[in-house]
C-alpha cells in the first residue's frame, strides 16, 4: 500500500480542539509522551496545535509538509503514532477533494497516565527506572491523607442510573462497560464469561467486578500476554480476605505471576513496525490476498502470537506453563521474531508427534540465530534446506515421533494447512470453588505452586 493513497499533499484538513491547551499540557507531552512516540509525532502534535489555536479555516498538507519540512510520508507516520497513543483522531471524507478533519485529544493527566498500565509501562521501558521515577514523583503528588480519615466519597453510580432515552429502563451491563472510559482506544477481546467460570461467587463476588476493575483486567492481560484462565489465578491473588480488590493490587498480582511464570524481566511496548492504517478491505489489490495455502500459512503465522499458535495447535486449549515459557523465552530473552518461534514451533510439534522437547528447540533456535532468521517464511526455507540434519537432532535430543505416514514428506511445503487454522477457542474451564473458606487456600496453594516453579527455575 502506498503512502498515496493515504494521504497527498493537496488534501485538506482542518483542526478541531475542544478547549484551549495549557503549557502544562505541553509539559506533558514533552516529558511523558515524547519518550514513547519520538520527537516526530509530538512536532505534529504541536505544530497542529499551533494552527488550531489561530483559526479554524481549511487548509492543505502541502502547508504543513512545508512549515514541518517533512514529506508526506513522515507526516502520515506521526499522524498514526498520535492516533495510537490516543492523542489524536482523525476522521476522512473521500471525494473529488478529498479532506481531513484532525481532533486534538489532550494528554492524560498524570494521575491517570501513571495509573494505566499500559502506558506506565512503555515509558519505564523507554527512560529506565531512575528517569521514570524521577518524571513520575515531579507530576504525580503523593502527600498522603492525614491519618484517622477515611474516603466515604459516593460514586456516580451510587448517585445516578443511566436510562435509554426512549425506553427509560436502565441501559444494560454490556452498554455501560462499552462507555468505560479510556482516553485511548483499544481492541479488547477479552473473554470475562471464562473468567467467571473459574471464579466462584463465594471466592470473587461478581460486585468486585465493577466495569472499571474489568476495563483495567483487559489491559493486564494485553499487557503480560495473559489469557482468562491466568487472569484468573491473578484475581485470586490480588483479592483481598474482606473480599476487596483495586487497580494496585491487581497490577502487583499480574507482575508477580508473571515473573514467577514467565520471566523476571518486565514485558516491554513498541509500536508496531511497519504499522499500517485500518483501510476498507475490498479497496486492496487481488494481488495482495494469499494466492496459496503456504502464503495463507505464512500470513497467519507472521501475525499471530507464539502463545496463540500454541493455543490453536492444541485446539484452542491453554497450553502448559512449561512451553509458553520456553516460547517466552525465546522472543524475550533471545530476541528471536515472534514469527520465527511460530515457525520453529509448528515444525517441531508437527514433526514429533506434539512434542515440544525444549533441547531440541534451542537447538534448532540456535542455529536459526547464528543464521539471522528474521520471518516466517525465512525459517520455513531453512526448515525445509536444513530437514535432514534437524531429523539428526530430533533422534539425539530423544524427541522421535511415532511413525506416520506423513513422516517422510519435507516439513511445511506439503503440509496442509493444521484443522485448528480458522477454528475460535474452544477452551476448557477448571471446576470452580464452593465456600468463601476456600479463598485463603487458593491462594497459598497457588503462592506455593509459583514459589516451587521459581525454585525449579533457579
Amino acid at each position: 500500500m502506498t503512502i498515496y493513497k493515504e494521504l497527498q499533499a493537496a488534501d485538506l484538513y482542518r483542526i478541531r480542539m475542544p478547549y484551549p491547551f495549557s503549557n502544562y499540557d505541553r509539559q506533558l507531552l514533552t516529558l511523558l509522551y515524547q519518550p514513547m512516540i519520538g520527537s516526530e509525532a509530538i512536532s505534529l502534535y504541536l505544530t497542529l496545535w499551533a494552527d488550531g489555536e489561530m483559526h479554524t479555516a481549511d487548509s492543505t498538507h502541502y502547508n504543513l509538509m512545508n512549515t514541518l519540512g517533512k514529506p508526506a510520508k513522515v507526516i502520515f507516520e506521526s499522524r498514526i503514532q498520535l492516533e495510537a497513543i490516543g492523542l489524536l483522531k482523525t476522521y476522512r471524507k473521500d471525494g473529488d477533494d478529498r479532506s481531513f478533519i484532525y481532533e486534538l485529544c489532550p494528554p492524560l493527566d498524570p494521575k491517570t497516565f501513571f495509573a494505566d498500565p499500559l502506558l506506565s509501562m512503555f515509558l519505564f521501558s523507554k527512560i529506565g527506572e531512575s528517569s521514570y521515577r524521577r518524571v513520575r514523583d515531579r507530576f504525580v503528588i503523593q502527600a498522603p491523607i492525614a491519618e484517622g480519615y477515611e474516603e466515604v466519597s459516593r460514586t456516580f453510580t451510587d448517585i445516578f442510573q443511566p436510562v435509554h432515552a426512549k425506553s427509560g429502563y436502565p441501559a444494560d451491563q454490556k452498554e455501560l462497560e462499552a462507555r468505560t472510559d479510556g482516553e485511548y482506544e483499544m481492541e479488547q477481546d477479552f473473554d470475562f464469561a471464562l473468567l467467571r467460570q473459574g471464579l466462584s461467587e463465594q471466592l470473587v463476588p461478581k460486585r468486585v467486578l465493577t466495569p472499571g476493575i474489568r476495563h483495567f483486567i483487559a489491559k493486564l492481560s494485553f499487557l503480560y500476554g495473559f489469557g482468562p484462565l491466568e487472569m484468573q489465578k491473578v484475581v485470586l491473588l490480588a483479592i483481598e480476605d474482606d473480599y476487596r480488590i483495586d487497580e494496585d493490587g491487581l497490577r502487583k498480582a499480574a507482575s508477580d505471576y508473571y515473573k514467577m511464570t514467565v520471566t523476571t524481566t518486565a514485558p516491554k511496548l513498541e509500536p508496531i513496525k511497519k504499522a499500517e492504517p485500518k483501510v476498507q478491505e475490498q479497496k486492496l489489490d487481488s494481488q495482495q490476498a494469499p494466492i496459496n495455502k503456504e502464503d495463507e500459512l505464512i500470513a497467519y503465522l507472521e501475525s499471530a502470537s507464539p502463545l496463540q499458535v500454541l493455543r490453536d495447535i492444541a485446539n484452542g486449549k491453554e497450553p502448559l506453563p512449561a512451553d509458553v515459557q520456553l516460547a517466552n523465552q525465546l522472543v524475550t530473552q533471545h530476541g528471536m521474531e515472534p514469527a520465527v518461534v511460530n515457525v520453529l514451533l509448528q515444525y517441531v510439534l508437527l514433526r514429533t508427534d506434539m512434542k515440544l522437547t525444549k533441547a531440541y528447540v534451542e537447538k534448532i533456535a540456535s542455529h536459526w540465530l547464528r543464521k539471522n532468521v528474521t520471518t516466517a517464511k525465512q525459517a520455513m526455507e531453512f526448515a525445509r534446506i536444513e530437514h535432514t540434519q534437524y531429523m539428526k537432532w530430533k533422534n539425539e535430543s530423544g524427541a522421535t515421533p511415532k511413525k506416520s505416514a506423513s513422516s517422510g514428506r519435507k516439513p511445511i511445503r506439503e503440509e496442509k494447512l493444521p484443522e485448528w487454522f480458522n477454528k475460535k477457542d474452544e477452551v476448557e474451564t477448571p471446576s470452580q470453588g464452593t465456600s468463601s473458606e476456600q479463598l485463603e487456600q487458593e491462594k497459598q496453594k497457588l503462592l506455593a505452586k509459583l514459589a516451587l516453579k521459581k525454585r525449579k527455575g533457579d
